[in-house]
C-alpha cells in the first residue's frame, strides 16, 4: 500500500495539468538509435519525461537535480551510487542529486520509463563519468 501512495504522490503533478495524457499511448518513433525522450510537462519546479531506452544509459550524475524514475515497461540492471540491482515494470527509483547512476536494458523490448526531475531539467547539469 505504501508503494501505491508513493506512486500516487509521484504522479499527482501529471493529474493537475490543464492537459490530459495517457502514458500508455505515448510511443517512440520506429527509427531511434538508443534513447528517445519526450517531454510531457515542465515548469520552473520540475520536468516530466517519458523515456525509451533500447540498450543503455551511460553512467552520469546530475549536480542540481533529483530524479524519480517509474518503470512503465521492460527490465534492466541499474547502478545507483555503489549499488547494482535489477529493475522491472512497476518499480520506482529515487535518484538523489550528485548520485552516479546508469542503466543497462536486459529485456527483449525497450525500457519505457516516466522520469520526473526537479527543479526543471534543461540538460546542463548532466555530467557523464567513467
Amino acid at each position: 500500500m505504501k508503494k501505491f501512495y508513493t506512486l500516487l504522490l509521484f504522479l499527482f503533478p501529471l493529474f493537475t495539468l490543464a492537459q490530459n495524457q495517457s502514458l500508455d499511448t505515448i510511443e517512440a518513433p520506429s527509427n531511434y538509435d538508443n534513447i528517445y525522450s519526450r517531454t510531457i510537462a515542465s515548469d520552473s519546479l520540475s520536468s516530466s519525461f517519458v523515456i525509451f531506452i533500447k540498450k543503455e544509459v551511460k553512467k552520469h550524475k546530475h549536480t542540481t537535480h533529483t530524479e524519480n524514475v517509474y518503470i512503465l515497461d521492460g527490465e534492466g540492471e541499474m547502478v545507483l551510487g555503489d549499488r547494482s540491482f535489477k529493475v522491472k515494470k512497476g518499480d520506482i527509483i529515487f535518484i538523489p542529486k550528485n548520485t552516479v547512476h546508469s542503466l543497462k536494458v536486459v529485456s527483449a523490448i525497450p525500457m519505457k520509463v516516466l522520469s520526473v526531475q526537479s527543479p526543471n531539467f534543461d540538460g546542463k547539469d548532466r555530467i557523464f563519468v567513467e
